[in-house]
């Protein structure tokens, strides 16, 4: 059993995440994780993604506020508000993008794998 409480969990730095706090939860630097690792981010008020796609499977939880999910599959933009307790899967390689359009603080849990290493050259 590996137990990280919340106040102790390390902080990371995500590229093109912008008004927002991570903290890594499980794995990575946070621990022992073969499979997955777990974030959680904050968003401040506008707090905010780029649209990226990702090479993972992500998951998302709402914990607490109000979040914009914006996702694009083949092109095609989808939009979705999650408040507390909804979440929502991206599938690999699916570009999503997370936004703060309210004005109170958001909390998102993130599960993801682990990326493989890179293969030697």
């Amino acid at each position: 059993m590996h137990v990280t409480r919340f106040d102790e969990a390390p902080t990371y730095e995500a590229p093109n995440h912008f008004d927002m706090r991570c903290l890594r939860l499980q794995g990575k630097e946070a621990g022992p994780s073969t499979q997955m690792w777990m974030g959680m981010s904050q968003l401040l008020p506008d707090g905010h993604t780029t649209l990226d796609p990702s090479p993972v499977e992500k998951l998302y939880f709402v914990v607490e506020g109000e979040v914009t999910l914006v996702g694009a599959v083949d092109g095609v933009p989808q939009r979705a508000t999650l408040r507390a307790l909804d979440s929502c899967r991206f599938a690999p390689g699916e570009a999503r993008q997370l936004i703060n359009e309210s004005n109170r603080p958001a909390m998102v849990l993130l599960v993801m794998a682990n990326m493989p290493p890179a293969s030697p050259a």
